[in-house]
């Protein structure tokens, strides 16, 4: 993470000094969660506790196989689909008003204080109460107040992707926790199967004088279709269910087919016979002429007469009278065969010509019947119309029929199961559900470590002691790259990071860079600078928040000297606004702070304004430089050649660090005004001569 700085040069969070900011902090973050784990332990020990438990219900149809002893149809199907709108349904059928309220009467929990707020009221709640701030529990009716509790420890949902219901409820009493969700289970499935009764008796009702309406209505149609029938001479003939004029036309073509046939048959061996006769050819081949018993007669007598001829032509001579009366015999034998044969034929063309009469009496007929088909064709179309009403009606009646068999068979006890069955009892519960002691404390203590440090590190971050500059290298190890300061009232410590150091390791160090390591290491807020030799020191405070700025810590350093030599050295311009403005509350804050030119540091100019009206507004500095080290690391605050007096002045706390700057000063002068801090009370006093100070062999303030 990384933003823009007062010197416009992008910052990163500083993760280890957070986490040291943590740390110096251990002692509140581990007594404010002891204290709030104690809290939570001792609150949730202290509670009421509730019990919870739990009935499940299945919703699927329980239609029986037979609803009534009348019922002779196929059995139906037990396990119909319900769709997710179809249980989210039962849900709240579950959580209607009405059926809470039977099983509150049925249970008698108007009696119970649990479900009664005005029972035990608390102070606090008549308080609320009379500042209007809360309802009075009393305007509702006694029946409200008990629906209004139940409803908040009711709690009834389906268990993901199945069609199972879950009844919740939570209760002091864990047999009371127990019973609320059989309970409600019992009147569920008891108001299910009830509503299916209503539902068919209604059906029932409902059908009774819609099936003696519709019976009339059959009974008219069919009389109608009758009537029309009669009417139109449309008669019902036979089992194929055709009339009257259409069972004529067909027997009469059936009857127009097989004259056709007989006659041509007729006209066939007519013409047979008469071709016989005239080509000479024997005629005894001829199936008709075959068939006749006179030409069978004639055909034995002739081969009689052959067979006496034949006998006597060899005894006797042709001319003999005997043969001759035979021959002749035989002739006139053949000459009657010939003459029943043209007898044969005039019977066939006899019998074709009334085939041909009988055609066109036939052909008559059916034209005739031709046109009364054809009206009673256009009769029929009505008369289908008739029927298609008569049959609508009638199947109608017979559904209403089967429905009302169906409704009457299944108004009986037990003849309409609710689509819903238990699965799972609720039981008493030997656990409580809320409050959990060892979780919820566990809970508040891990919370309330967390907060304590976000809490840390978001003060951090607002202030800016977290950020550091991007690309700057920060040391693990700060001390071992940065000599101590040397404070007066200590014996300071100098690490050797070069020969000539390491040579001069028992001197202590009062240069600008120990100081500046000192402010750093020890995490100072405020402190005062104080420069007897002028603007020298003023010079050297500069460069100590100079310092302190490379070190990636967030500095401003305020000019109260005379001289004004900090704006010089580290303002854009001389004309800036700064303190004697703020002071005197010319411009805004945010208007006073500029960035230094030639490093991170940021700078409070001495400003343009009266000083001695900002001398008026003294009073306002310790507020400035407080609202100042929330915000920074560090506020340097250079005041120049001032004495105590001029300091007290300054600042009202006696732990505030002071630093003398006095690059060439006298020691008397120095200890002169070690002496006189330390009458007024300061503590730990910094002296910054710049270069190293010789020991004097007596540790202390007095060393100086």
């Amino acid at each position: 993470m990384s933003g823009v700085n007062g010197g416009h040069q992008d910052v990163d969070i500083d993760l280890g000094g957070l986490f040291r900011a943590i740390w110096r902090r251990r002692g509140r973050v581990l007594a404010a969660t002891v204290v709030f784990a104690g809290l939570a332990f001792t609150g949730t020990s202290l509670m009421s506790p509730n019990y919870q438990s739990e009935a499940r219900l299945l919703i699927e149809s329980r239609q029986p196989e037979f609803s009534g002893a009348n019922n002779q149809g196929p059995p139906q199907t037990t396990d119909s689909p319900f769709d997710e709108s179809g249980i989210s349904s039962q849900v709240q059928v579950l959580r209607s008003v009405d059926l809470i309220k039977q099983v509150a009467r049925e249970m008698k929990l108007h009696e119970l204080p649990e479900f009664d707020p005005t029972a035990d009221p608390s102070a606090i709640s008549d308080i609320l109460v009379m500042l209007g701030i809360r309802k009075n529990p009393l305007d509702l009716p006694p029946e409200e107040r008990v629906l209004k509790e139940f409803q908040e420890k009711l709690q009834v949902y389906q268990v993901e992707k199945s069609r199972v219901i879950a009844i919740q409820f939570t209760s002091k009493d864990p047999r009371l926790a127990a019973a609320i969700p059989n309970a409600m289970a019992k009147v569920f499935l008891s108001l299910q199967s009830g509503a299916k009764l209503d539902s068919n008796t209604e059906a029932s009702r409902w059908l009774e004088p819609e099936i003696a309406n519709l019976r009339e209505k059959v009974r008219d149609a069919e009389a109608t279709v009758a009537d029309y029938r009669a009417s139109s001479d449309l008669l019902l003939t036979g089992e194929t269910g055709g009339t009257f004029a259409t069972k004529q036309l067909n027997d009469i073509s059936t009857e127009l087919a097989r004259v056709r046939g007989e006659r041509a048959n007729a006209e066939a061996r007519a013409e047979n016979v008469r071709a016989a006769l005239a080509s000479g050819r024997a005629v005894d081949t001829l199936n008709d002429v075959v068939a006749s018993p006179m030409i069978q007669r004639l055909k034995e007598t002739e081969s009689n007469v052959q067979g006496q001829i034949a006998d006597l032509s060899t005894t006797l001579l042709d001319g003999h009278p005997r043969l001759k009366a035979l021959k002749s015999q035989l002739q006139g034998i053949r000459a009657q065969i010939v003459s029943e044969t043209k007898k044969i034929l005039g019977s066939l063309e006899n019998e074709a010509n009334v085939g041909r009469l009988r055609e066109r009496q036939l052909v008559a007929q059916l034209n005739t019947l031709k046109a009364t088909s054809a009206k009673a064709g256009e009769d029929e179309v009505g008369l289908r119309a008739l029927e298609r009403e008569a049959t609508a009606q009638r199947q109608l009646l017979e559904t209403y029929l089967a429905r009302y068999r169906e409704a009457t068979s299944r108004s009986g006890e037990n003849a309409a199961p609710a689509d819903a069955r238990v699965i799972s009892q609720a039981v008493e519960p030997t656990e409580r559900h809320f409050p959990k002691i060892l979780p919820i404390t566990i809970v508040a203590a891990l919370a309330s470590f967390l907060v304590s440090c976000v809490v840390i590190m978001l003060s951090e971050l607002f202030s800016g002691r977290a950020l550091r500059p991007v690309g700057q290298e920060v040391e693990l190890d700060f001390e071992a790259e940065r000599p101590e300061a040397a404070p007066m009232s200590e014996t300071a410590s100098q690490p050797a990071t070069a020969p000539d150091e390491m040579e001069a390791a028992g001197a202590d160090d009062f240069s600008v860079e120990s100081v500046a390591a000192h402010l750093c290491d020890d995490d100072i807020r405020v402190a005062i600078s104080i420069s007897p030799a002028g603007d020298a020191g003023s010079t050297n405070a500069v460069m100590l928040a100079r310092l302190v700025a490379e070190e990636g810590r967030k500095i401003v350093l305020i000019d109260l000297t005379g001289t004004a030599c900090p704006t010089r050295l580290m303002a854009q311009s001389a004309d800036l606004a700064g303190i004697t403005n703020l002071l005197v509350g010319e411009v805004p804050f945010t208007e006073t702070i500029h960035a230094d030119r030639l490093s991170d540091a940021h700078i409070i100019p001495q400003g343009d304004a009266d000083p001695v009206l900002a001398v008026r507004g003294i009073e306002r500095l310790q507020i400035i430089i407080d609202a100042l080290s929330n915000a920074y690391d560090t506020v340097l605050v250079e005041c120049g050649a001032a004495g105590v007096g001029a300091i007290r002045k300054v600042t009202r706390s006696k732990d505030t660090k002071i630093i003398i700057s006095a690059p060439a000063a006298a020691n008397a002068e120095i200890v002169d005004l070690i002496t006189g801090f330390d009458v007024e009370g300061f503590g730990e006093i910094v002296l910054m001569t710049g270069t190293g100070y010789p020991q004097s062999g007596k540790p202390g303030r007095r060393a100086a």
